[in-house]
C-alpha cells in the first residue's frame, strides 16, 4: 500500500491529541505535530504539549525545535514536516499530521511555495512596517491573501504579505491524503477547556510562565493564550484563581473561533471530513478485529466516499 498522510485537525480542547495517539497505535503511525506553540522548548504545560508518556506510546515529531525568543518560520515548519513525513514513510509507518495551526497544516497539504525569510526585500519590509494594521489588512484583502488567525498581529500580517509575493498555493489536495476534522459543539469545548485550564494550573503553569519570562522576557509566544493570561495574573491584573481560569477559557474561546473560521472557508469544504470524537472512537472500537492495514483502508475508503459525495453535490 502507498501509505497515505493522515491529517487530524481540530480546535483547541477538541480531543484531537488523544484520538490521534490511539489511532497511531492502531495503524502503526508516527505523529508530526502541527502547532505553532509546541515548536518552542520549555513551553510545555501552557501549550498542552504531549506528555513524555504520550511520546513514549507513539513517536512524536515537531516538538522543541526552537527557543521561545528565536525565529521559526512557516517555511521552517513546512520543510521540517516534508522531511519527517518522508522519513516516516521510509520506515513503512503511517505519517500523521496533527494539530490546530491551520497555516502550518495548509502549507504542507496544499504545498505552499515558500521562500526563506532571508530572501525577502528589506526595502519592501521597511515600507510595510510603516503601515498601520488596518492598512496592512486592506492590502492583504485587496490582493486576495489569506489573513492569519491573529489578524491584529502586525508582524504576522507583514509575513503574510511578504510570503504572498512568492507563494504559489496549490488548491488541490494530494490523492494520497486523508483529512479528518474533530467536530464538537461550543458547550463541550468550553467544558473541556475549563477542565484543561484547571489541569494546567495543577501541573505548574504559573511556575512555568514565571521561569520562561525570567529566562526570555515577555517574547511574542509568551504573550498569547494561557501564558498571556497568567502574565496578567502575575502582574495583579487578575486577582483570583477563579478569574484566572475564566480568562483562560475565554482566551481558548477566541482561539477556537479563529481556528474554525480558517477551516470552514468554502475552499476547504470538500477536503475536511468532519466527525465527532464519539463517532471516531466508536468506529475505532468497532474495528478492533481489523489489523492496521484494515483500519487504514477503512479510513481511506470513508474519506474517498466523503469526497465523492461532496463533489457530486457541487455538480448539481
Amino acid at each position: 500500500m502507498n501509505l497515505p498522510l493522515i491529517v487530524i485537525l481540530g480546535p483547541t480542547a477538541s480531543g484531537k491529541t488523544g484520538y490521534a495517539i490511539e489511532l497511531a497505535r492502531r495503524i502503526n503511525g508516527e505523529i508530526v505535530c502541527a502547532d505553532s506553540r509546541t515548536v518552542y522548548r520549555g513551553m510545555d504545560v501552557g501549550t498542552a504539549k504531549p506528555t513524555k508518556r504520550e511520546q513514549e506510546m507513539v513517536p512524536h515529531w515537531g516538538l522543541d525545535l526552537a527557543e521561545p525568543n528565536g525565529r521559526f518560520t512557516l517555511y521552517d515548519f513546512q520543510q521540517y514536516a516534508y522531511t519527517k513525513i518522508a522519513e516516516i514513510r521510509g520506515r513503512q509507518h503511517v505519517p500523521m499530521l496533527v494539530g490546530g495551526t491551520g497555516l502550518y497544516i495548509d502549507s504542507v497539504i496544499y504545498h505552499y511555495g515558500l521562500a526563506k525569510e532571508a530572501s525577502f526585500d528589506t526595502t519592501r519590509r521597511s515600507r510595510l512596517e510603516q503601515m498601520t494594521v488596518t492598512e496592512l489588512t486592506d492590502y492583504a484583502v485587496f490582493h486576495q491573501l489569506e489573513l492569519p488567525n491573529d489578524a491584529l498581529n502586525k508582524r504576522r500580517l507583514i509575513r503574510v504579505i511578504e510570503q504572498g509575493a512568492v507563494n504559489k498555493k496549490c488548491t488541490q489536495l494530494d490523492d494520497n491524503t486523508v483529512v479528518i476534522g474533530i467536530k464538537s459543539d461550543r458547550e463541550t469545548l468550553r467544558t473541556r477547556s475549563r477542565q484543561r485550564s484547571e489541569q494546567m494550573l495543577a501541573d505548574g503553569l504559573i511556575e512555568e510562565t514565571k521561569r520562561l519570562i525570567q529566562q526570555y522576557g515577555l517574547v511574542e509566544p509568551l504573550r498569547r493564550n494561557a501564558y498571556g493570561v497568567v502574565h496578567q495574573y502575575l502582574n495583579g491584573d487578575i486577582t483570583s484563581r477563579d478569574e484566572l481560569i475564566d480568562r483562560m477559557v475565554i482566551a481558548d474561546g477566541h482561539l477556537v473561533k479563529k481556528q474554525l473560521t480558517w477551516w470552514r472557508s468554502p475552499r476547504r469544504a470538500g477536503d475536511i471530513m468532519w466527525r465527532s470524537l464519539d463517532d471516531l472512537n466508536k468506529q475505532m472500537h468497532a474495528s478492533e478485529t481489523l489489523d492496521d492495514l484494515g483500519l487504514l483502508s477503512q479510513l481511506i475508503a470513508e474519506y474517498k466516499n466523503f469526497q465523492n459525495t461532496h463533489n457530486t453535490g457541487e455538480n448539481h
